[in-house]
């Protein structure tokens, strides 16, 4: 969740007013780049923060670390620190609790390609790099 996002949440929790689960659920992994880290991380494996980057091109190394931070603290992803000489690597993996969500994810996926499959458009490009063999 975003900082604001997050603060709403922890506010409408505490007084008691939050009244839509839907609506708490989706702000789990709402904003830009969850989704798909979510999902990659699901269905890839772990990945490395520069795979990342080439996974999501268009996400800005500033942006992809917030949204990681964020997936981090909300306990949907695991940040394992690999130092292993003179570089160090920092890999990211999806806990229990994150792979809690996949069900969801993919059920917005095969909607989504049903709908584009139904509109007859067949050659989107969604901008994300390449994607592990």
């Amino acid at each position: 969740m975003t900082d604001s996002v997050r603060k709403l949440v922890q506010q409408r929790l505490r007084d008691g007013d939050y009244t839509c689960r839907k609506e708490f659920t989706l702000a789990m992994f709402n904003g830009k780049w969850k989704v798909n880290i979510i999902y990659h991380l699901g269905h890839e494996g772990t990945y490395y923060f520069h795979e990342l980057q080439a996974l999501l091109p268009n996400a800005s190394h500033k942006e992809l670390a917030k949204k990681l931070k964020e997936l981090q603290e909300d306990s949907l992803i695991d940040r394992q620190i690999e130092d292993n000489g003179p570089r160090v690597k920092v890999a990211y993996s999806l806990t229990p609790l994150g792979r809690s969500l996949l069900p969801i994810i993919d059920a917005m996926y095969d909607w989504g390609d049903k709908r584009l499959r139904e509109l007859n458009v067949h050659d989107v490009q969604f901008g994300l790099g390449k994607v592990k063999q």
